[in-house]
């Protein structure tokens, strides 16, 4: 009797940890995607957020958590990226680990929800243009309406967002009409604009009910990294000073050097990361070899420099149509140049100190000491006669002023010793004409 209550117990046990054994199982299996969003937001990092949230979908991950510490960036991308949230088969949460300002805010709102961490801040999402000065009214608006339909799809009061991109929007205790809203962490939880506050991953991910789940964190591999350094006005104006300072010098410089190669790996690392980021594609790079083509022709041919504009004009239009904008890369490539002229300026002047500017500028005089005998000088025989010694048929021998001097008749022939008036003189040439 004792036995089967025994068994019976056992048998009851068994059947009740089975299903949490099974939970666990599950929970083992599930997968998060954690994706560091760090740096300025641009071209570059929406084709890594592309593939990491293809990868997750692939691996069929439970969340992904976006870890956000950016000071904005440009619009255009950003709103790209909202797109590929919006779109994600996996949900996207928000976690501000430090920022989220600008186009930052924008896409911390645009995630499922949005969570922070102690001490970090969201907002100040005014929108300007690449000087940094305002742009008009109608890009403010239509750039507010967004920020307010992201933080209504959160579930979250709309005014707040618009005070992030206006300062004469106030919410009442945080700002004023001097300047734009940016929320702290205490600040965002007091009124309601943060789903939750968390010091680690880990505790979100508990409040998520991902505990158990697996972690992968997407790294940026090297040629997105590139991309992004391209995306960038400094690394893609960077690149292109390298460039074509280094192809400056190789044009002066004999032979092929260093400095070929180095424009070479400037020029395809710049033209490489734009295509990386989907700015670029072949056509831009035939554009940019067939200038250099030209260039080059323009040196080794004679021509009235058509071929040698043409290249000039095929270089910038590639340089402008493999950036992100072609303001941007009006931008760019007139500081490239800037900077170009200044480098090789300041290059130069210290190449005359190395043993690199005898390749470029001849550095030794033709003197008697190496030497050299200069021809004679026979100005002061102008005007003056003399006597021929030998036929000038047109060429002969004559002696003037006591010289015997090579000369040539002015056009017809003249006998030996005949008298002869020198008529012009031509360097060592002279002409004379029977008196």
């Amino acid at each position: 009797m004792v036995k089967n209550k025994v068994l019976a117990l056992l048998l009851l046990l068994v059947f009740l940890f089975l299903p949490l054994q099974n939970l666990q199982a599950a929970g083992d299996n599930r997968k998060v995607y954690v994706i560091k969003l760090e740096g300025e937001v641009e071209a570059g990092l929406y084709y890594f957020l592309q593939r990491a949230f293809t990868e997750a979908a692939e691996n069929g991950a439970s969340a992904i958590i976006m870890e956000l510490n950016t000071p904005g960036g440009l619009v255009s991308p950003a709103k790209d990226i909202r797109d590929l949230i919006y779109d994600s088969q996996v949900p996207v949460y928000a976690y501000v680990r430090h920022n989220a300002l600008s186009a930052g805010a924008f896409l911390a709102l645009s995630c499922r929800k949005l969570y922070m961490a102690p001490g970090s801040t969201i907002g100040a999402a005014e929108i300007q243009d690449l000087s940094g000065e305002a742009v008009d009214e109608k890009i403010i608006s239509a750039w507010e309406a967004e920020m307010r339909t992201a933080a209504e799809n959160q579930g979250k009061d709309p005014e707040v967002a618009a005070a992030m991109v206006r300062k004469e929007i106030t919410i009442e205790g945080l700002d004023d009409d001097k300047q734009l809203l940016t929320l702290t962490t205490a600040e965002a939880e007091e009124i309601g604009f943060v789903d939750g506050v968390f010091a680690t991953r880990a505790e979100l991910l508990s409040a998520l009910d991902l505990a158990g789940a697996a972690v992968q964190t997407v790294e940026v591999s090297p040629a997105e990294r590139l991309a992004r350094f391209v995306a960038k006005p400094v690394g893609a104006t960077l690149l292109l000073t390298i460039g074509l300072t280094a192809m400056v010098i190789e044009i002066f410089i004999t032979g092929f050097g260093a400095a070929g190669v180095i424009s070479i790996l400037a020029f395809a690392l710049y033209f490489g990361g734009s295509m990386i980021a989907g700015f670029a594609g072949k056509e831009e790079v035939i554009l940019f070899i067939l200038g250099i083509i030209l260039l080059l022709i323009e040196a080794f041919i004679p021509n009235f420099g058509v071929v040698g504009v043409s290249g000039i004009v095929s270089i910038i239009a590639a340089i402008i149509l493999s950036a992100s904008t072609a303001e941007a890369g009006i931008r760019i490539i007139l500081s490239s140049l800037f900077f170009t002229t200044a480098v090789v300026a300041v290059a130069f002047r210290y190449l005359k100190r190395s043993r690199v500017w005898s390749q470029i500028i001849l550095q030794y005089a033709e003197t008697k000491d190496r030497g050299y005998v200069a021809p004679a000088d026979y100005s002061h025989l102008l005007g003056k006669t003399g006597q021929t010694l030998t036929p000038l048929r047109p060429i002969g021998a004559a002696e003037i002023d006591g010289l015997r001097i090579d000369v040539v008749s002015e056009g017809s022939f003249i006998e030996k010793a005949q008298t002869v008036q020198v008529v012009k003189v031509e360097g060592s040439r002279v002409i004379v004409r029977p008196q």
